[in-house]
């Protein structure tokens, strides 16, 4: 089966049409909406993310060294540190760390771990129907399906970060020992300034991911990069203009009382979940005014559904070509219309029981 893609407007003279189509379309699908619901799912959904990743990696923290869970501890807290206000670090994201590395690690087939893998996934399911929604395939996969279906990806999201996590967060002390110690001063600079661009990155390369599983009908992988950066860069200019009016408002004394910091968590949030959402909007402009093949995974689908499509219209034709008429018997020489003779019919030869008035 053959896919054709014409090659679209060019690109630099259709900027505008696409920041337009991308703001429109956003706007269309309800993004607001959207992004109040993952803010409120994601709320609900960080202590069992965090439950489920830290808890896990208590299971294989050994393999890394007795200090595993400390450093991610610390790589996470400079992390949150670097992205939500210091209230929200200190309040909410902190102390909910410290109660989960407090209980050391958890039981993974205890029922409440199995609800709060299901709590979990909200904020995935989430993401996954405003990405269907964007792209405008909301109707091509079951909403129970669906369900599952985040379920499933947040499980294999908590699969990879629990061996990926480590890797992370003790890549630079590894770094450390296996380079020479001429090196180490360009090690650490190394560290220094390049260590949070390559976690950047690896997120980056999370959401595009997402953006691909997310789908039924998925895009090529690398023509979801583009919404991803987009994303990615919203919410780094939405939280760094959050934090200094954050900071702001606390120094001139307004604030919320005891509601301050849950009230500026659930501002991250919101801008996280926007952010998502816009980049999915724009991986979808994309495609309207560039369409692009469909991924490999699609045109095998197709293909195998059109020769399945084939095979059962010939089987639903092949009853027609086998059907025989009424059956009919051969004319004879004595049949007016051939003259034929017929052939005699044999009487019966089985033993008839004798009439009652010859049986005397």
């Amino acid at each position: 089966m053959e896919f054709s893609r014409s090659p679209g407007p060019p690109v630099l003279p259709n900027l505008h049409r696409l920041v337009w189509r991308t703001i429109k379309k956003a706007w269309d699908d309800g993004i607001v909406g959207w992004a109040a619901q993952a803010a409120f799912w994601q709320a609900l959904s960080l202590p069992p993310l965090v439950l489920g990743i830290l808890g896990s990696v208590g299971y294989i923290a050994g393999w890394f060294g007795p200090d595993t869970v400390d450093v991610i501890y610390e790589r996470i807290i400079a992390f949150a540190n670097r992205t939500f206000s210091d209230n929200v670090v200190g309040d909410i994201i902190k102390p909910t760390v410290d109660n989960v590395l407090g209980r050391g690690r958890v039981v993974v087939i205890s029922a409440g771990f199995v609800i709060s893998l299901w709590a979990g996934s909200s904020a995935v399911s989430c993401f996954v129907a405003s990405i269907v929604r964007a792209h405008d395939q909301h109707q091509v996969r079951n909403p129970v399906w669906q369900r599952f279906f985040a379920l499933f990806l947040y499980v294999a999201f908590l699969v990879i970060a629990v061996f990926l996590l480590p890797l992370v967060a003790l890549g630079p002390n590894y770094l450390h020992e296996i380079v020479p110690e001429s090196w180490d001063p360009i090690v650490t600079h190394l560290i220094d300034y390049g260590y949070f661009p390559f976690v950047a990155a690896l997120m980056l390369i999370v959401l595009t991911t997402l953006y691909h599983l997310a789908l039924p009908n998925p895009l090529p992988w690398h023509r979801l990069v583009g919404g991803a950066v987009v994303a990615g860069v919203f919410f780094w200019i939405a939280s760094y203009i959050l934090r200094i009016y954050l900071t702001a408002i606390t120094r001139a004394g307004y604030t919320y009382g005891a509601l301050a910091t849950p009230i500026a968590f659930l501002l991250f949030a919101f801008f996280l979940g926007f952010a998502i959402v816009v980049g999915a909007e724009f991986n979808a402009a994309v495609q309207s005014l560039w369409p692009a093949k469909p991924a490999a995974s699609t045109q095998v689908r197709e293909w195998v559904s059109s020769q399945t499509s084939d095979i059962t219209g010939q089987l639903k034709t092949l009853p027609d070509r086998l059907a025989s008429g009424p059956i009919r018997r051969g004319r004879y020489p004595d049949d007016p219309e051939t003259g034929r003779e017929r052939p005699a019919r044999t009487r019966s030869t089985r033993s008839r029981p004798p009439d009652d008035g010859q049986a005397g």
